[in-house]
This record gives structure tokens, C-alpha cells and sequence, in this order.
């Protein structure tokens, strides 16, 4: 018995920095260095962020949430929604030859 395909997103989701870049930072009218600051992290750590070029930690989660006043989950779900995309993506063909069997667990 094989389980049903699960369903493709054929685009990767958002890297958290993202939303802090294009939603969150403008409407707080706040530049890279102030919110940084109030983060209480370096300005090339947040810069990092924002370009996708480090992820979400659960330490940075706990500062975003509550810097956002949304909680550290969102910021997470967001970070593994991005990395497993890309997973499945680099191990495609790889995992192709693993053999499904159903609900094992």
C-alpha cells in the first residue's frame, strides 16, 4: 500500500525576513539599525534576516514574537515551511527511490 502524493508547491514559501522586510519593518516606520536595536542584535545579523541568508532560530523567534507581539511560532512555522521546500526540492530525485508505505507511523 502506497500513500496518496502529497501536495507540490511549486514555489518556495517565504523566508521569514521576508514578512520583517516587507510588511513588518514599514509599518513600524523603522530602519534596519533601529530595529536591530530594539531586537537587541547586531545590524548584520538582522541584515542577514532579511536577505534570507540566516535562519529563524528559536532564540530569534522568542525576540520576534515578541518584538511583533505575535508569538514565536508563526516565526518558526514560517522557517520550516521555507527549509522543507527546499529540502524536498535539493532531494528530489533522491527520495524518489524510497519506496512509500503508507502510515507507517
Amino acid at each position: 500500500m502506497t500513500s496518496a502524493p502529497s501536495p507540490r508547491r511549486t514555489r518556495c514559501p517565504a523566508h521569514p525576513g521576508r514578512l520583517l522586510q516587507d510588511v513588518v519593518l514599514p509599518e513600524l516606520r523603522l530602519s534596519i539599525t533601529d530595529a536591530a536595536a530594539q531586537l537587541r542584535i547586531s545590524r548584520q545579523t538582522l541584515h542577514r534576516i532579511l536577505a534570507g541568508k540566516a535562519a529563524i532560530t528559536p532564540e530569534m523567534a522568542v525576540r520576534l514574537g515578541k518584538f511583533c507581539g505575535n508569538g514565536p511560532g508563526l516565526w518558526l512555522r514560517m522557517q520550516q515551511a521555507h527549509d522543507l521546500w527546499l529540502a524536498e526540492q535539493a532531494m528530489a530525485e533522491e527520495i524518489a527511490h524510497i519506496p512509500g508505505h503508507g502510515r507507517a507511523a
